[in-house]
């Protein structure tokens, strides 16, 4: 019998009929969270972007606005994502290579240089170091004199999926829930419009998971957020509104399609049993990015197609915003050229193919409809386990998630050696290669971050920037919300790495 590459048995022939009443947004949310959805409005087109230095950047954030990009998605470089700033010994390497570097305010400022954040959206990956980006984005838009009750976009602030999957985590997991619900509390009162985080599933099906493991370990996550942050104090029908998820889409069309129908209606449930009455609540909203995992250095115009399919399948599931990925990036960052093609073919779907044009096109469908249960029970019975062994976080110290994991890689890894799985231009239809041309950052704008750092502490405040750092010291050792005196600290141009070192002194290192 044919199955997904989650295991689930595909009959040759669907004939039953799938009886379900359930309407576009209305509880639980299967066929998507808005009435009308694309005929009211498109998803939002976004192009994850970032390297070098703020100054490139920002060059390539104004050539995806003037080519039709309608929100950005900031990809920072490793020390930044780990609390280091340009200059340390650690960065050596990696700075501006898989993303940009922001080592202060001063960097944030040149970054968004010509655009105004309160007329665009822009989502921001970052985890242990998000209150601080978070906090040097405020402080530019204050600067900018901006409405921050009108500021919106997303930071990803998914600690969990670190110590499962990703590894950029800094300090151990209580006191980096500690950060994440600051991060929520302070945004809910201050920047009441900012989604406060995204729960990741891509990060967990880049290393290896199936699509039930990425379905159900996301969902999962998400779970101890709401319950984290409803021990905070804040009210689940206020808070889960600003929740939003962030999903992979890789090649599997009709799976990949039941899992996005399948995690509305989990969620729904999920809000709805602890405590959430308002529809906005209940409603899962969710980011996609195309596969990039399943984008081969071999053949690689091949990946074209595979990012349209991935694509149309994310916009057939329901998806708010979409990222295509460019087809060189299994060679390097993507080029100019790439990431025109990528933003092309979402461009393509929402005007000339006609998907858009009904809502959840392809409800009724025998296989799709049972499907979707399928996913929805599968992925149930991972739920299950993981509350018998405590939850999420408690999950993750005992390995549970890892282990899962790297099983589900290690069998996708030896079907596709065995042949069982078919790679095109990989395992099969295998073909001398033609060179490609890659993006290449320079290692020599390290010295140009390192400058840019040492002219800065020459220049600030001292006395500003003592005072706001004892404040962060006293305020990390309390009880208190720490975002107030982060941004404090980020405005007397406190770097990255004092603010991170700071913690790192008072939190310890994972």
């Amino acid at each position: 019998m044919m199955k997904t590459p989650s295991g689930i048995p595909v009959k040759e022939v669907y004939t039953e009929p799938v009886n379900r009443p359930d309407l576009p947004g209305e509880f639980p949310f299967t066929r998507g969270i808005q009435k009308d959805m694309y005929r009211g409005r498109l998803w939002t087109m976004r192009q994850y972007a970032g390297f070098s230095t703020a100054e490139e950047s920002n060059k390539r954030y104004h050539y995806l606005l003037s080519q039709g990009t309608t929100g950005l998605s900031v990809a920072f470089d490793l020390p930044t994502q780990i609390g280091y700033d340009s200059d340390h010994p650690l960065s050596e390497g990696e700075v501006g290579k898989v993303g940009v570097a922001i080592d202060s305010l001063e960097d944030m400022e040149v970054l968004f240089k010509g655009i105004r954040l309160q007329d665009i959206t822009t989502s921001m990956t970052i985890n242990a170091t998000a209150p601080i980006l978070l906090a040097m984005y405020i402080a530019l838009a204050k600067r900018q004199g901006a409405d921050l009750s009108q500021l919106s976009g997303t930071v990803q602030n998914d600690i969990l999926k670190e110590y499962i999957a990703r590894g950029t985590y800094i300090y151990p997991p209580q006191p980096s829930m500690r950060l994440i619900t600051d991060v929520f509390e302070y945004c809910s009162k201050e920047v009441p419009k900012w989604n406060t985080i995204s729960v990741s599933g891509y990060h967990i099906r880049e290393a290896g998971s199936t699509a039930v493991q990425e379905l159900a370990f996301t969902l999962a996550n998400g779970k101890a957020y709401l319950e984290a942050a409803i021990k905070k104090g804040l009210g689940i029908n206020h808070f889960a509104k600003r929740i939003s998820f962030f999903f992979n889409c890789h090649n599997n069309f009709f799976e990949e399609i039941a899992k996005f129908r399948a995690a509305r209606r989990m969620w729904a449930n999920t809000t709805k049993a602890l405590g959430a009455t308002e529809p906005g609540a209940q409603k899962l909203r969710f980011h996609t990015q195309t596969g990039g995992s399943t984008l081969t250095a071999q053949q690689p115009y091949n990946n074209i197609v595979r990012v349209s399919n991935q694509a149309l399948a994310a916009v057939l599931g329901g998806t708010q915003s979409l990222h295509t990925n460019g087809f060189d990036e299994a060679l390097s960052l993507p080029t100019e050229e790439s990431a025109r093609i990528a933003l092309r073919t979402q461009q393509v779907i929402a005007f000339e193919s006609g998907v858009t044009d009904t809502v959840d096109p392809l409800a009724g469908s025998y296989f799709v409809e049972a499907l979707t249960d399928e996913m929805e029970a599968a992925a149930g019975k991972y739920i299950d386990r993981i509350d018998a062994l405590g939850g999420a976080v408690k999950a993750i110290e005992t390995g549970y998630f890892q282990e899962e994991i790297a099983a589900a890689a290690y069998a996708h890894q030896r079907d596709i050696e065995s042949g069982a799985s078919i790679i095109v231009g990989v395992n099969k239809f295998v073909e001398e290669e033609l060179p490609v041309s890659g993006f290449r950052v320079d290692d020599a704008i390290r010295d140009v971050q390192v400058k840019k750092i040492q002219a800065l502490k020459n220049k600030r405040d001292q006395p500003t920037f003592l005072a706001a750092m004892s404040e962060l010291d006293d305020t990390a050792r309390g009880a208190d919300n720490l975002m107030p005196a982060i941004l404090s600290a980020v405005e007397a141009y406190a770097t990255l790495g004092e603010i991170s070192d700071k913690l790192r002194e008072i939190f310890g290192e994972y």
